[in-house]
Order: C-alpha cells, then sequence, then structure tokens
C-alpha cells in the first residue's frame, strides 16, 4: 500500500512542477478528494448509501470537490486545484489529469430512469480547466480538452479539443509517449503558461484556416466540375 501511494504521489509531482515533496503534494485537496472517494465508492457498491453521500459531503466541504461515490476512477488520478464535479455514472481510467472548474456532468432522461448518463474519461487523458464534458460520451486515451471547451461528442484518441462545442485543432494531442504538457494545449514546443489565452487563440484561428482552405478547395472543384458539365 505505501508503495501505491508513493507511486501515485511521484505521478503528481511528474505533472505539477510545484511541489518540492511528496509531503507537499499529500497537503493538496485533489488528492484527499481522491481518497475519500476511494472509502465512499466501496461503500456505494456495498449498497451503503447513505454513508456513502456521508462521506462525499465530508470530502465536498473539504476539499471543494465533488464526485459522486458511484463514478468510477482508476490509478493516478490527479485533480489540479478543485471546484470539480463528477457525476456517478463517469468512468476514468488511469492517468488521467483534470484542472479546476472541470464538470463531467450527465444527461438528464425525461424517464427519470438512470442510466450511463456521464463521459468516459480514457487513459492519460487531460482536461484543461473549465471545460464541461457533457453526456455518455467516450473522451479517447491521451486526448486533450482545452480550457473553457464544452464537449459533447466522442473525442478520438489523441485529439486536441478547444471551443464552444469542442472541436479538433490541428494540435496532436498524441503520437505516442512525450512529456506531459500542463496548463494546456499548446501549438508550439516553446510554451508559456502566461501566454496560455494567446496560444489557445491562435490554436483556433489556424483550424479556422485551415477549415477555410479546405471549403474553398471544395469549392473551387465544384466550379470545376460545373464548367466541364456545361463544356
Amino acid at each position: 500500500m505505501f508503495q501505491r501511494l508513493t507511486a501515485y504521489l511521484d505521478s503528481i509531482k511528474a505533472r505539477d512542477p510545484a511541489p518540492r515533496s511528496r509531503a507537499e503534494v499529500l497537503l493538496y485537496p485533489g488528492v484527499w478528494s481522491v481518497g475519500f472517494h476511494r472509502i465512499a465508492h466501496r461503500l456505494f457498491t456495498a449498497r451503503l448509501f447513505f454513508l456513502a453521500r456521508a462521506v462525499n459531503h465530508l470530502s465536498r466541504f473539504l476539499t471543494a470537490n465533488d464526485i459522486h461515490p458511484g463514478a468510477v476512477i482508476g490509478r493516478n488520478f490527479f485533480i489540479d486545484h478543485g471546484f470539480v464535479v463528477i457525476g456517478e455514472t463517469a468512468e476514468i481510467g488511469d492517468n488521467v489529469t483534470i484542472y479546476q472548474n472541470v464538470t463531467l456532468g450527465g444527461t438528464s432522461p425525461d424517464t427519470g430512469v438512470g442510466g450511463k448518463r456521464h463521459p468516459t474519461i480514457s487513459n492519460g487523458a487531460i482536461i484543461g480547466s473549465g471545460a464541461q464534458v457533457l453526456g455518455p460520451i467516450t473522451v479517447g486515451e491521451r486526448a486533450r480538452v482545452g480550457a473553457n471547451a464544452v464537449v459533447t461528442r466522442d473525442v478520438p484518441e489523441g485529439a486536441t479539443m478547444v471551443g464552444i462545442p469542442a472541436r479538433p485543432t490541428v494540435v496532436d494531442g498524441g503520437g505516442g509517449k512525450r512529456e506531459f504538457v500542463p496548463y494546456g494545449t499548446p501549438c508550439s514546443e516553446m510554451f508559456d503558461p502566461a501566454t496560455q489565452k494567446v496560444e489557445m487563440l491562435r490554436c483556433e484561428l489556424e483550424a479556422l484556416r485551415k477549415r477555410l482552405d479546405d471549403v474553398l478547395a471544395e469549392q473551387e472543384a465544384r466550379d470545376t466540375q460545373d464548367r466541364r458539365d456545361r463544356a
């Protein structure tokens, strides 16, 4: 158990440049949230729903993160900062990173009957601050969701999503093993967290330019075909 805890703390240090020691990581509210959730989830699976909710409410009061006891969470899950909401049927894989103010929200069926209503976040995914991932969708392995994006459709493996509604950008979020890049989804290798908003806007601009080029190419192809048909 000690080795598993040590490996968990080391995985967080690898993704966050701020802490100087494992002991400092132990004070993170995200770490406490995950610890409380492990207890609440065991109570939930044992059908001790009231006790599970009691642990959940204590965790929310102490850490500002609200993780439903029914959510399934893998290893090395890291919540950086707080104010994260994770719904009952959410499933989170291994080595997932979520920044502050993220919601893994669900759909509300008109019948009132439960079911799979919340997202599945695959291994190694990164969810940027303020993002909303809604419904029973799947975020693929190593995918990245940019800050304040709203995701309502499946995200392919290794994709990088930005905007409202979220759409893929020209940035490659996958491509095999690579060093963890915190704070956002830069368009270039040189990236300063202080310029995150500028980088995100540049990402969107490049995506729009690419889309415009595609539309112009399609229009030109249609015009060429029309000329041939009239000839």
